[in-house]
């Protein structure tokens, strides 16, 4: 397959683990509790659970279509559409992957802009981080590999400071336990879901992974290990706040960290926007990475020319964005255009990448 990847630039198939699981530990778990309560309030717990196992069923469905031989979603988008349409689908990934990379980068620059440095311009902020990033994604692919794997030691590392968050937790917050019904859970789980994003960028650098027949396991238990992850700081979050109060915190997370006192330090939560940085640059990386080799496969680009590029438009876009309000909505709809990819748009490819292998088996036997 024209997808095919030399030996040297595969990675070993544990690393699918920090990978996944780095991509999905990224700004929403600064938010993302007051958007889940919104269906099910204390039962959110419940969705959590819920959009875990059905993504595991969606990652099911992504190695099916990629495995034997190793391929990505371009081949499988021309194998599915012919080479002149399935090359103009696979076009729309690198909007869709930008615009995850936009709505991160921006995320974290207004947390900066609110907690820390109010006075900087987006534009300057902006500029620092794209300058960090550019280093990072030349690098190559083993290289972001190797940061992924330092951003999950540090996101595992930091839950251990919800211990100090637990110690003022209210038990009566948690209770009436399975009080809506399973509409309000469904409304939920999609909210939840689109915290889990990031794991599909797997459809793309899935060549670069040795054996990955017998290494895939790792997928599923980075996607475990989010969802516990996530399960453990919502619970923590129920405990803390009411749900009034919950409703109204745009950074639960953040908040939380403020009660955390330091002989050393005042403010903790300066300190942990800081460490967030060096967890949130995988899931900007990885998608812009995306991003570079989907034109480096279409049309044979340079990635780092088209990097620049990349990076240039990123710039330019963050700065409409100036207000809490904007961002909302970018996030809103970026989320949207998740939620859908995931949960209906690799469901169909899956149905109709097998259908038509089905056909052209029957007619070949013929």
């Amino acid at each position: 397959m024209h997808s095919a990847v030399k030996e040297n630039y595969k990675i070993s198939g544990f690393l699918v683990f920090f990978l996944i699981h780095s991509t999905q530990t990224g700004i929403g778990m600064l938010s993302f509790q007051r958007q889940i309560i919104e269906g099910a309030g204390q039962d959110s717990w419940i969705a959590v659970i819920i959009a875990g196992l059905c993504l595991h069923i969606v990652l099911w469905m992504m190695v099916k279509i990629l495995n034997n031989p190793s391929k990505d979603i371009i081949d499988i988008h021309r194998f599915c559409f012919g080479r002149l349409f399935g090359n103009a689908v696979s076009l729309l990934l690198i909007g869709y992957f930008f615009i995850i990379a936009l709505t991160v980068l921006l995320a974290y620059i207004n947390i900066l802009r609110v907690w820390i440095f109010p006075s900087l311009k987006t534009w300057e902020l902006s500029l620092a981080l794209l300058i960090i990033l550019y280093y990072l994604i030349t690098g190559g692919f083993r290289v972001l590999t190797g940061f992924c794997f330092f951003s999950v030691l540090l996101s595992t590392g930091l839950m251990f400071s919800l211990y100090f968050p637990l110690q003022y937790g209210q038990l009566s917050y948690f209770f009436p336990i399975f009080n809506h019904s399973f509409s309000d859970l469904l409304k939920s789980s999609q909210s939840s879901s689109v915290v889990f994003l990031g794991f599909e960028s797997l459809l793309l650098y899935f060549p670069f992974i040795k054996s990955p027949q017998t290494n895939i396991k790792w997928a599923h238990f980075a996607l475990l290990f989010s969802t516990i992850k996530y399960l453990a700081l919502l619970i923590v979050t129920l405990l803390y706040f009411s749900q009034g109060h919950l409703s109204r915190t745009l950074w639960p997370t953040l908040e939380m960290m403020k009660i955390i006192e330091v002989p050393f330090l005042e403010r903790f939560e300066y300190l942990f926007i800081f460490i967030w940085l060096m967890i949130i640059i995988p899931t900007v990386c990885i998608p812009l990475w995306c991003c570079t080799r989907i034109t480096k496969r279409l049309f044979a680009l340079k990635p780092q020319l088209f990097l620049v590029v990349v990076l240039a438009f990123l710039f330019i876009a963050v700065q409409p964005f100036n207000d809490q309000t904007k961002i909302y909505a970018l996030s809103r709809f970026t989320s949207q255009i998740g939620f859908y990819f995931v949960i209906a748009y690799i469901p169909l490819l899956f149905v109709l990448y097998f259908a038509i292998k089905k056909m052209k088996g029957k007619r070949l036997a013929q």
